[in-house]
């Protein structure tokens, strides 16, 4: 049995050597088939070392901010109509104005009625301001009126409108603004409406610089796009800013470190400016002001002009004054310390009388003057001659020399000695 196996195996392994000395060379590797399932995953390795953080990336914006667009006042005031009713009253929504049909603007508290000569309200865009102190116009073009239509040149042309000032003693009428240039344009945008940009020309224009969302400084001028807030209001708050910076981007009219004057007055919207001269510079306008309210409307209505008074400061200051005249006929604080240096229309250099209050306050008792030699800039501190000649001035009240206002005013608020 074991013999049979044995030549059995035999036979069978020399079949094999036979067909492979019979077999040809190789061929070519087939395709390679289909990767297997992944293998089981294997021991965690050491822990390497931690880089270096990188820098920083840039800011990203607030939650939807970039998509908010400007929706308009009047939308506002479809939630908010007691404060924008109160707003509209004020002077910020008035600073430009546009004619639409031929038809003025109706403002709070004055009208215009008259035009510069060659013009009907058919040719006028805009008017600038007219809400208390003065009005310049806007041509279709866009460009601020100097001359009579298609002319320039003439130096004397009556293009702004002032109103009538008791204050300063004047009656209203026409005054000079850049008169004669040929075309001038309305560059003021930035601080006259909302939602300004310094690109393009509104509605094509030539004459205006920039666009904007509205004219008028309105309510999203201040608190940001609304579009988001009106459809989600909780989930989209309005941008509440009290910071009094954001007040002096417009009441300013060039570097905040000295106040602008010229023909014997500091010009108008040098509020930011003048505080920035002083400690007051620390405190938020929105601390005396109401930022919906305007002097004038208040002053319109008999209410007080600002949300809190000097002496809730300067008590000491207000309960020692060493001149019972004074006392006796109840100057207020802002009298002395916040005379009418500024002028927006009207003015009186022998009055030292503007139509506007400055927001300088401190009082230097030796100083007699207001300006540099060259008058283009107020000193940082009131001098007498504005602080007490517009009372003791000659031709109205009781005159002083300089040197009976400086020994008035030299330890004027010290504490008698009993």
């Amino acid at each position: 049995m074991t013999r049979k196996w044995l030549i059995f195996a035999a036979a069978l392994l020399s079949l094999a050597l036979l067909l492979v000395a019979c077999a040809g060379p190789a061929g070519p590797a087939g395709p390679a088939g289909p990767a297997g399932p992944a293998g089981p995953e294997g021991p965690q390795g050491p822990p390497g070392r931690e880089g270096p953080a990188g820098p920083p990336g840039p800011a990203g914006e607030a939650a939807g901010a970039a998509a908010a667009n400007y929706v308009g006042a009047q939308i506002c005031a479809g939630c908010h109509s007691d404060i924008f009713d109160v707003y509209m009253k004020s002077g910020h929504a008035w600073k430009l104005n546009p004619v639409v049909n031929g038809q003025p603007p109706e403002y709070p508290f004055t009208q215009i009625t008259e035009l510069p000569q060659g013009y009907t309200w058919d040719d006028i865009l805009y008017i600038i301001g007219g809400y208390n102190w003065k009005a310049r116009f806007v041509d279709k073009d866009g460009y601020i009126i100097t001359d009579e239509p298609g002319k320039a040149g003439n130096t004397e042309y009556l293009n702004q409108w002032n109103f009538a000032n008791t204050i300063v003693g004047v009656e209203a009428g026409w005054a000079t603004y850049n008169s004669g240039q040929e075309k001038l344009a309305y560059n003021c945008g930035s601080c006259h409406t909302t939602g300004y940009s310094s690109q393009g020309n509104q509605d094509g224009l030539p004459g205006l610089v920039g666009t904007w969302a509205e004219a008028g400084i309105k309510c999203e001028e201040c608190h940001g796009p609304g579009s988001l807030h009106i459809t989600n209001p909780r989930g989209f708050a309005m941008q509440i800013d009290r910071d009094g910076e954001l007040c002096g981007q417009c009441h300013r009219r060039d570097e905040i470190e000295s106040v602008n004057a010229s023909g014997g007055f500091i010009q108008h919207h040098e509020q930011y400016e003048e505080l920035f001269q002083s400690k007051h510079v620390t405190i938020d306008c929105v601390v005396c002001h109401d930022p919906h309210k305007g002097v004038v409307q208040l002053q319109k209505a008999g209410e007080p002009t600002t949300r809190t008074t000097c002496e809730n400061c300067h008590f000491e200051k207000a309960r020692y004054q060493n001149n019972p005249m004074h006392v006796g006929l109840k100057i207020s604080c802002l009298e002395c310390h916040m005379p009418r240096v500024t002028k927006s229309a009207w003015g009186d250099e022998e009055k030292f009388t503007g139509d506007i209050r400055t927001h300088l306050m401190a009082i230097d008792p030796t100083q007699i003057e207001q300006f540099s030699e060259d008058g283009t800039v107020a000193l940082s501190q009131i001098g007498l001659n504005f602080a007490c000649r517009h009372c003791h001035g000659a031709g109205f009240g009781s005159p002083k020399t300089d040197e009976e206002l400086i020994a008035g005013a030299t330890g004027y608020h010290d504490r008698l000695a009993p």
